[in-house]
Parts: structure tokens; sequence; C-alpha cells
């Protein structure tokens, strides 16, 4: 499996799973699949939506990680200095919590729908958790 459907309401993305660059990250993200949860805007980190997982431990080091995620690109926070998280860049993002910048594991690029981006961020922002769902492709 390479890819996946991303859905948020009337919202359909399809991603690619970065599994050469991330394989660690990916088969942990693939054992979810079906996935369904809500993004909520960001806090600190700019223009993105997130799911926080507490303190969900996948057993997970730093693989293809990066503060600086590009437009369409998901990262996978495995915890530790701040709480397990899921992140997806629709804008600009400096990732960060309340304890300073912090790196995700790069796993998940939007290769279809992306020009939506931009529109389900705004949404969030301004009109709260967003239902959201991954599934194979």
């Amino acid at each position: 499996m390479s890819m996946v459907r991303v859905t948020s309401g009337d919202f359909v993305f399809e991603a690619r799973l970065e599994a050469e660059k991330a394989p660690a990250t990916c088969a942990a993200f693939a054992r979810l699949l079906p996935y369904r949860e809500r993004v909520i805007h960001v806090r600190w980190s700019g223009e993105g939506v997130w799911i926080p997982l507490a303190d969900r431990d996948f057993g997970l080091g730093y693989e293809n990680h990066t503060s600086f995620p590009a437009p369409g690109q998901f990262i996978l926070y495995p915890g530790g200095i701040s709480e397990t998280e899921i992140l997806l860049a629709y804008g600009g993002v400096h990732f960060a919590s309340k304890v300073g910048q912090l790196a995700g594991n790069h796993f998940l690029t939007i290769v279809a729908g992306q020009e939506r981006l931009e529109e389900l961020g705004r949404k969030t922002l301004w009109q709260g958790a967003q239902e959201i769902l991954f599934e194979r492709a």
C-alpha cells in the first residue's frame, strides 16, 4: 500500500506514504487504517491542523524529520518533550509547542487535491474541529 485517501467533509485528498524515507512511521500509521479522528487548528506552528495524541507511544524515533513541513505534508511527532501528534501543513509552518521548536517525521504527502488545503485550514480555524478519515486508497 502506498496511497491513502484523506477525507474531511467535502474535502478529499489523495496522499502518498513516504515509505522509503520514513518506513517505521509509515508502517505504524498503516496499522491504524482506517483511522477516524478530528483535526483542530495548530496553536503555535502557523498554518496547519493537527491531531493531538496525548501520550500515545508508537515506539518511533526520528526519521525523515523536519520542523518546516511544506503545504500538503503530514508529520508525526513521536512524543518526548511535548505530546504525540500528527500535523498537516496547509501553509507556512514552523513546527513548535509551548516548549519550543520540535521536529516531526514527514511520512505522508498530499498529491491530489492540494489546491483545497488552505480552505480546509481556514474552515478549521474559524469553525473548529473537523472530522477526518484516513483510509487505504
